[in-house]
């Protein structure tokens, strides 16, 4: 048995919640990941997960256990980076994960700038607006749109972003302007199938914030496409600022409902709590926060 290799089954396990997740996440037969899993017990003799529930649950020799199997994959890791230099001076491979059009416009260029003041690191970028893990795909910094949850992530605000309505002066012209959001139960709109509630965008009104469902014709699966439906006059779309900023400049889309926005979300950079932070993640921190702050318009706290 490969004792490494069962300790990061099992600890892909417990983090995506079950054995069938964490098959589909390492793209691994689950009969191997059940397989993994049982050896590690009948090596320990004891038993680590209960199977008979939706959701994975640990024993209590299990929770000590999975403690334990985090450290020494971590203490693993460090010694690596150590031994490649990566603490010695900024060097190895960076990966980077960006939603898309944020990525596109302002990530890539800082990041290419990087590596042109770090010549010996090397970098990928994810570009998605799928929520990446950042552990299972061992992404070394990511930007978050949104309110982060309590976890184990490090997390330097870059940005405010608005989420903004916008339509075509082409389909303005046929369909009226909406002066209110209870307006957009008449109107066609474009949604976006990133959110859970798709048809459902909040407002905040004078004293309150509101839920309003609006009619949707044109669901998409990327923000990008919501504003290519939206030019090509196919209705009302909401999307972040960043992400149409040239459209509105242009007059290509027209911003609507302006006062009833609700309050801008944070941008972040993110990456995971670790007690050494390579040299190669400390110098893109150092090097982006201030550039990625400086092209989305946030001025920091401490600026301020």
């Amino acid at each position: 048995m490969d004792r490494l290799e069962a300790m990061r089954i099992l600890l892909a396990a417990v983090d995506s919640g079950s054995l069938s997740a964490a098959s589909r996440q390492l793209h691994i037969p689950l009969a191997t990941v059940s397989r993994r899993v049982s050896e590690l017990e009948e090596h320990l003799r004891v038993r680590l997960v209960l199977r008979g529930t939706r959701k994975l649950t640990l024993t209590d020799a299990g929770r000590d256990y999975v403690a334990a199997c985090r450290r020494i994959l971590e203490d693993l890791m460090e010694a690596e980076r150590t031994a490649t230099g990566e603490y010695r001076a900024p060097q190895g491979e960076l990966v980077v994960s960006a939603p898309l059009v944020v990525g596109r416009h302002h990530v890539v260029p800082v990041l290419v700038e990087f590596l042109q003041a770090y010549p010996k690191v090397r970098a990928r970028i994810q570009l998605s607006d799928r929520v990446s893990n950042l552990l299972e795909e061992h992404v070394d910094v990511a930007v978050r749109l949104g309110e982060l949850p309590d976890s184990d992530i490090i997390a330097t605000r870059i940005a405010l972003i608005s989420r903004v309505h916008c339509a075509s002066p082409a389909y303005l012209a046929s369909h009226g302007v909406p002066k209110d959001p209870h307006d957009l139960t008449s109107h066609e709109c474009i949604t976006y199938e990133g959110y859970s509630a798709a048809d459902k965008w909040e407002f905040r009104f004078e004293r309150s914030t509101q839920v309003i469902q609006v009619a949707s014709r044109l669901t998409v699966n990327s923000a990008e496409a919501a504003v290519i439906a939206a030019i090509a006059d196919a209705g009302i779309a909401r999307v972040l600022s960043d992400q149409v900023a040239d459209a509105l400049k242009s007059g290509a889309l027209v911003r609507l409902l302006q006062a009833f926005e609700p309050a801008p979300m944070p941008a972040s950079l993110v990456y995971p709590r670790q007690r050494h932070i390579p040299l190669k993640l400390r110098a893109f921190l150092d090097f982006a926060t201030p550039r990625l702050r400086q092209r989305l318009g946030y001025e920091s706290p401490k600026a301020a």
